[in-house]
């Protein structure tokens, strides 16, 4: 047993960190979209296409791996190893291409689509390792996603207005993150592969607990990555306002890590570790009520005091993405043992294809609303999902989540 517990820390760890330099590469570009319009004049439209490329890289990607339950039918560490690969070779080209070009848009996609092969992939090893600390572990997991992601604006503020350092800082953590994936031991609650069978994936949306938990998860989506792609220009914009612009630029870029990966990171741990203790539904409808709130009230602060606003966000930051693992570990804990891969992806599928209307939304909510009132419209997500999870709440199924605490 102590060596079970050696061997799970060890394993996890590594498969954390790979996790963190790898989702490095999502949102690599748009954490220099300051510098790059400042470069190159780029429109709203094109910096939006930055993200929602990905967004549909990943979502196409899900649906194929979903389709011939790859991530239940590949050894996980190959298929993530291979995946990250590509996208780290996809995100290295574009050193070499002019931003305006369309080939950057070829290869954000092509990182999304391999993006399928990490994410889902890394929490079904996670949850191999689980006994009854499943929210926890996922938490854990998201946290280095949500970390991942982020580290590009650190990049971006340490590396000032060069977006290439940003770039080819991502690129090389990500093939780090390739090679040492095989370092990690699956868990003994890893399956054999389950028989192909592609009308498994319906399965998400037939049974009523899966459909509950998958459309909390879609409440959740409407509102995090346009959040996240949009929170960098928003506190640019509003720290010009109110302080020097050059220090504003540095400062935005630290805060937006700060929001996103450090925020991020705590809320993804800390509420894996109440989900395990209160249940499940509880936490993601308090986080939900708690992310919503701060998509309605952010913007009133825009141009503001700058403490203030980061304060704000920084709440913002914890409670948007609290929930977050918690969608995954339900699903986990609900779907038969033997497809729980395929069921992570195709919940992923769905929830990355609601961001591409969220993402492109932003831009045209700013111009007719102005950035105090563009925020508001990301709080009809978490709103409906709370109702969508306080249903799960009352089902019979819930018992099994949670240890019994739903």
């Amino acid at each position: 047993m102590i060596v079970e517990m050696s061997e799970k820390r060890r394993s996890l760890t590594i498969l954390t960190a790979c996790v963190v330099a790898t989702l490095a590469l999502w949102f690599s570009t748009t954490a220099v979209v300051p510098s790059l319009v400042r470069a190159y004049d780029l429109s709203p439209g094109r910096i939006s296409l930055f993200t929602s490329a990905v967004q549909l890289g990943f979502v196409c990607g899900t649906i194929i791996s979903a389709f011939l339950g790859l991530a239940d039918r590949l050894d996980p560490r190959r298929f993530f190893m291979v995946s990250a690969l590509i996208a780290a070779g996809a995100n290295g080209a574009l050193l070499v291409l002019h931003p305006a070009s369309d080939w950057v848009l070829v290869c954000r996609f092509i990182t999304g689509a391999c993006m399928a092969g990490v994410y889902p992939v890394s929490m079904k090893i996670a949850a191999a390792w689980a006994d009854d600390d499943l929210g926890l572990l996922v938490g854990t997991l998201v946290g280095a996603l949500t970390l991942g992601s982020a580290a590009p604006h650190l990049f971006n503020a340490l590396g000032g207005v060069d977006w290439r350092t940003t770039l080819g800082a991502g690129t090389s953590t990500a093939l780090i993150g390739a090679l040492c994936i095989n370092l990690v031991t699956l868990g003994p609650k890893q399956r054999p592969a389950a028989p192909f069978r592609p009308a498994a994936a319906l399965q998400a949306f037939r049974e009523p607990a899966l459909r509950l938990a998958n459309f909390g998860y879609l409440g959740h989506m409407w509102e995090l990555y346009a959040m996240w792609a949009w929170i960098g220009v928003f506190l640019d914009a509003s720290f010009r306002l109110a302080i020097d612009g050059d220090i504003a630029a540095i400062q935005a870029r630290a805060t937006t890590f700060l929001v996103m990966g450090i925020g991020g990171t705590i809320g993804c741990i800390a509420g894996g570790y109440l989900a395990d203790r209160i249940g499940r539904t509880y936490l993601t409808m308090i986080a939900m009520a708690i992310s919503g709130t701060c998509a309605m009230t952010v913007g009133m602060l825009f141009g503001g005091n700058p403490w203030l606003l980061t304060a704000l966000c920084f709440i913002w930051g914890v409670s948007i993405v609290a929930d977050s693992a918690q969608f995954s570990s339900s699903i986990t804990e609900l779907a038969p043992p033997d497809r729980i891969g395929t069921m992570l992806t195709v919940q992923t599928s769905a929830g990355f294809l609601l961001t591409l209307a969220t993402v492109h939304l932003m831009p045209h909510a700013v111009e007719w609303w102005g950035w105090e009132k563009a925020f508001m419209v990301l709080a009809i997500g978490p709103f409906l999902g709370v109702i969508a999870m306080g249903r799960l709440r009352l089902r019979p199924q819930a018992a099994k989540m949670a240890g019994g605490r739903r």
